[in-house]
């Protein structure tokens, strides 16, 4: 019986990759707030040319996930300044004149 991994690795790979963004998100808006949403953007667009250009399969769906991480991160940037007006996360004290 041969195995191949491929897909278990893509998975684990995906569930690290979202589980890095996650915290990217937060100390982003806590030290500078959704002014640099477009990092984000910059970095998923050019994460997505590449994995059209690669033809590693592994390293295609890597620079995929990243991409779309990417992308997604800028909803979610602007969605975390929400829930910190809400109270749900700490405010950056430097910042306070951001959330009114």
């Amino acid at each position: 019986m041969e195995f191949h991994f491929l897909g278990i690795a893509i998975a684990v790979s995906s569930f690290l990759i979202i589980g890095i963004f996650h915290p990217i998100v937060i100390k982003t808006e806590y030290y500078s707030g959704t002014k640099y949403w477009w990092t984000f953007l910059v970095a998923g667009i050019i994460c997505l040319i590449a994995a059209l250009t690669v033809a590693d399969a592994f390293c295609s769906s890597l620079l995929g996930i990243v991409g779309a991480s990417s992308l997604w991160s800028i909803k979610e940037l602007f969605e975390q300044k929400e829930r910190v007006s809400k109270g749900w996360f700490p405010m950056n004290p430097k910042r306070k004149d951001d959330y009114k």
